[in-house]
């Protein structure tokens, strides 16, 4: 479920493994798994995607000299 506004609740569905896991690496770092959880989606949204970059870095690259004669 999720609810639009000023605060978005998630509600997710985790198969047992996956619980299982976030428990255990919860627990091995001393926090709580919802905040674990909130950590781990934070750092999903604000970390830049990597790949993306490296991508759009060699298509810059690549065509370095066509966009100077464009340009």
């Amino acid at each position: 479920m999720i609810l639009f506004g000023g605060n978005m609740n998630l509600s997710l569905e985790l198969t047992n493994e996956q619980s299982n896991r976030l428990n255990e690496l919860a627990n091995e770092l001393g926090v709580d798994p919802h905040d674990l959880a909130l950590v781990a989606i934070n750092d999903l949204l604000t970390k830049p995607d990597e790949d993306f970059d490296r991508a759009a870095q060699y298509v810059l690259e690549k065509n370095r000299e066509l966009y100077r004669r464009l340009s």
